[in-house]
């Protein structure tokens, strides 16, 4: 039996950035015979590339959504030439890349509003789009600060040691942050490393990009709702972490829920298995939450 590739039926597209940078990522419009929803923004986690979510946008786009996924500049498709010479930072994420992500996908759809799905960091620069407006609902999987502090203790010290340890040392020596040495996802452009070090160890995640440039800053003018899915056995996305992202929009109705696994029939779920074919026992909670319900 040949096995479908997860790219198979989904558009390679590409989209260009205000500041003239180029994304790749993969579109899949909704199935016809599904009851039709808003176009939704697939943000991924910090680094894991665009395929790891392919085989759950499809699903999606069964669900009656036109999906669009991406890789942030510095990542997958989105990486030209050596990493140790790529610029991006994480600021530039949520600045330029997701500004530009989402609107390609308004202007491809002709729709108003999208709905954005992050995933971890995906899920945690809202206040950093300067076209937050235009984002009817968010739904944050395992979107937190992750402030270290926030951290369960034999964690945080794991964390510490990567991202303010083997980070800005592996910067110093190779040019880039050696994230993969460390099990935290695919290698980053060494400012994307060092900022998110930075963020996570001083709290409030991406205000600390904004926090001297006020006309950059949306934080507070975020009026969409936030529905952050966390689940229990997550060692970043912690009930703490998860509030002290949620603080960060204080004019946005919003809610966190956390999920067990157990009730799921899963034995784990942790921060990245969200979307693995395997744990589709929960991508009906995100579909709900993407569509306002309990």
């Amino acid at each position: 039996m040949t096995r479908t590739s997860p790219s198979h039926g989904a558009e390679r597209v590409e989209i260009t950035c205000a500041d003239g940078t180029r994304l790749h990522g993969h579109f899949v419009p909704r199935d016809a015979d599904a009851p039709p929803g808003l176009p939704v923004l697939l943000s991924p986690a910090t680094g894991v590339k665009q395929h790891y979510y392919l085989r759950f946008v499809h699903w999606l786009a069964k669900q009656g959504h036109d999906v669009l996924v991406f890789d942030y500049r510095g990542i997958g498709l989105s990486l030209h030439g050596p990493l140790k010479h790529c610029r991006a930072s994480l600021a530039e994420w949520g600045q330029q890349d997701q500004v530009a992500a989402l609107d390609w996908l308004l202007q491809r759809t002709g729709s108003v509003q999208a709905l954005l799905l992050g995933h971890s960091a995906g899920g945690q620069m809202i206040g950093l789009l300067p076209n937050h407006h235009r984002v009817a609902r968010l739904v944050g999987v395992s979107a937190s600060t992750g402030w270290l502090r926030g951290m369960r203790p034999g964690f945080r010290m794991k964390a510490w040691f990567g991202l303010r340890g083997v980070i800005p040392l592996g910067v110093l020596l190779k040019g880039y942050a050696p994230t993969a040495a460390v099990g935290l996802g695919e290698n980053l452009p060494a400012r994307v490393g060092l900022q998110w070090g930075q963020w996570c160890a001083a709290g409030g995640y991406a205000t600390n990009a904004v926090r001297h440039h006020p006309e950059r800053d949306f934080h507070a003018q975020v009026r969409t709702p936030i529905t952050v899915l966390h689940a229990a056995d997550d060692d970043i996305a912690t009930e703490a972490t998860v509030a002290d992202l949620l603080r960060t929009f204080p004019a946005a109705p919003k809610r966190a829920l956390c999920i067990q696994p157990a009730q799921h029939g899963l034995q784990s779920l942790g921060h990245i298995d969200w979307f693995r074919q395997s744990h589709q026992a929960v991508w009906p909670l995100i579909a709900a939450a993407l569509r306002g319900q309990d």
